[in-house]
């Protein structure tokens, strides 16, 4: 597995939107299934979002509705788009393939910090 860099965290108020991007440097990186995952202060990583290849998205019920995760296979790059904020979203973000994450094989990125307070 290559190198995943999250970037686009920071600090919004509730009610805000903000973006997140991964960019991952694998090969063949369209062959993935990929995934955004969050860990908040004190808790376990939590799966957040996923993609397939062929673009079938799927949610957790608590982001569901306001998140909306798409992916540039020609940059390599998967975002994920956050509206509606709510002070529970604030946590690190990562992002990964969801079935090396599943076997316990998963080589994690720093992850982006999003802070929702006002």
């Amino acid at each position: 597995q290559g190198q995943l860099v999250e970037s686009g965290g920071g600090l919004v108020q509730p009610g805000g939107s903000l973006g997140l991007s991964c960019a991952a440097s694998w090969s063949f990186f369209s062959t993935h299934d990929m995934g955004w995952y969050r860990q908040a202060p004190r808790k376990q990583r939590d799966w957040v979002a996923s993609i397939t290849t062929s673009g079938i998205t799927y949610y957790a019920d608590s982001v569901k509705g306001r998140f909306t995760i798409s992916r540039d296979n020609a940059n390599n790059t998967v975002y994920l788009q956050m509206n509606s904020l709510k002070p529970e979203d604030t946590a690190v973000y990562y992002c990964n393939d969801p079935t090396m994450v599943q076997v316990g094989m998963a080589s994690w990125g720093k992850g982006t910090l999003v802070t929702v307070s006002s």
